[in-house]
C-alpha cells in the first residue's frame, strides 16, 4: 500500500550515496610512501589492503531488480526504493569500515616515521615502534561491525536524516554475505 514515503527514500537515497561517494575519496587519499624495506610492515600492510578493497567495491555494479508484472508503479518504486537503500547502506557500511581501517594505519605510518625522523629502524626504535604497532591493532581490533553501523547511524542521526527505511546491522551483512 502506497504510503507517500517515496520522495523521502529517494532523497535518502542520495544521501547515502554521497557519503558513499566521499568516504571512496577520503580512502584513495589515504595512501603513503612505503620505504622500500618496511613494505611487509602491518601498517602498510592494511593500507595496501584498503586500497584494494575500496577499488573492489567500486567496481561492483548494482543489478537493478526486474520489477513484478502487478502492482502499481507507486508500489513497485517504493520496493525498488528500499532494495536500494539496502544496496548503498551496505555499500556504505564497507567503505566506512574501510576507511576506518586505512586511517588507523595511516595514522600508524605518521607516528612510525615521526620515531624514525628518516633514519632506518634499529634497537633504539623498538620499543616505540612496538608501542605504535600495538596501538594499531588495538585501533583495528575496535572496527567491529555493530562500532562501525553505529558510528554511521551517529553520524546520520546528527545530520538529522530520515532513517525509517534504513536496514538493521544483520540486513546490512545479509546483503553484502549474498552480493559480494
Amino acid at each position: 500500500m502506497a504510503d507517500g514515503l517515496n520522495q523521502a527514500r529517494a532523497l535518502r537515497v542520495a544521501e547515502i550515496i554521497n557519503d558513499y561517494r566521499t568516504l571512496l575519496v577520503h580512502i584513495s587519499q589515504q595512501n603513503v610512501q612505503v620505504p622500500g624495506a618496511e613494505i611487509n610492515e602491518d601498517g602498510y600492510r592494511v593500507i595496501r589492503e584498503c586500497l584494494a578493497a575500496s577499488q573492489t567495491l567500486m567496481s561492483s555494479n548494482y543489478s537493478a531488480a526486474i520489477p513484478p508484472a502487478h502492482g502499481n508503479n507507486e508500489e513497485t518504486e517504493k520496493a525498488e526504493l528500499r532494495r536500494v537503500i539496502v544496496d548503498a547502506s551496505a555499500r556504505r557500511f564497507r567503505a566506512h569500515k574501510i576507511y576506518l581501517r586505512v586511517a588507523a594505519a595511516k595514522r600508524w605510518a605518521i607516528n612510525r616515521q615521526n620515531v624514525l625522523r628518516g633514519s632506518p629502524p634499529g634497537p633504539q626504535h623498538a620499543s616505540q615502534l612496538q608501542t605504535i604497532s600495538a596501538t594499531l591493532r588495538q585501533e583495528l581490533s575496535q572496527l567491529t561491525d555493530q562500532y562501525v553501523v553505529s558510528d554511521l547511524r551517529a553520524a546520520d542521526v546528527r545530520a538529522r536524516h530520515w532513517l525509517d527505511d534504513d536496514p538493521s546491522l544483520p540486513t546490512i551483512l545479509g546483503w553484502i554475505r549474498s552480493h559480494p
